[in-house]
Formats: C-alpha cells, sequence, structure tokens
C-alpha cells in the first residue's frame, strides 16, 4: 500500500531541496521524520511538512491501518515549478536577471518491503 503528498509552488530552489531529500529517500518514515527535524535548512522544514503529510494520509487510509513503525519512505522527489524573473539594476544603465525558483515536493511512503 501506498501513500503519497505533494506540495506544490514552494519558494525554494529545487537544488537546495534535493540535497535534503535525498538523505530520507529509502529510510524508515520514523527515523526520516526525526532526520528532518535536526537538518537546519529550510527545505528540510518544508519537507518534514509533506512526508508527515504523506504518512497521515497512510494511517488514515480506510483499507489499511498501517503505523508509522511499518512505513518505508520511497521516493521523495522534488520538480521544479515556474520561476519568477526579476531585474536588477546594475552599472552602467544595464540590467542582472534574477530567477526567484519553486519547487514541487513529492514523497510516497509505503508499507512493503523493497
Amino acid at each position: 500500500m501506498q501513500a503519497r503528498a505533494v506540495t506544490r509552488y514552494v519558494h525554494l530552489s529545487p537544488f537546495k531541496a534535493r540535497q535534503v531529500a535525498r538523505l530520507i529517500q529509502g529510510k524508515a518514515a520514523a527515523e526520516a521524520l526525526a532526520l528532518v527535524d535536526l537538518i537546519p535548512r529550510k527545505a528540510a522544514r518544508l519537507i518534514g511538512k509533506t512526508l508527515r503529510s504523506a504518512v497521515a494520509n497512510a494511517e488514515n487510509d480506510e483499507k489499511s491501518g498501517v503505523s508509522v513503525a511499518q512505513l518505508i519512505v520511497k521516493e521523495a522527489i522534488i520538480g521544479e515549478g515556474p520561476t519568477m524573473k526579476r531585474f536588477r539594476p546594475k552599472a552602467r544603465g544595464m540590467a542582472g536577471r534574477i530567477r526567484k525558483r519553486t519547487s514541487h515536493i513529492r514523497v510516497v511512503v509505503t508499507d512493503e518491503q523493497a
């Protein structure tokens, strides 16, 4: 049984979020939750929120009553969202481009052993 949660349009660079997502893939859900609580990054807080949602979706599924101890993080995928483009004045009348990137976070938990 799989359960998933998606957080979309998060104001965070996908490159920064993928560093945290790589750490929790394949780990037990309880261990992954403890890990993201200790990592001092914005990405860890947002991925932790999505992971908690996926775990709650799995626990509240009426077909299967699984506990957090049985769940494993099958995948934590960070996709690129739309990029807002802004410009900042530079020297000699030029403009420098600023990209404000967004991300889509998808976490899938499962109770099956891989």
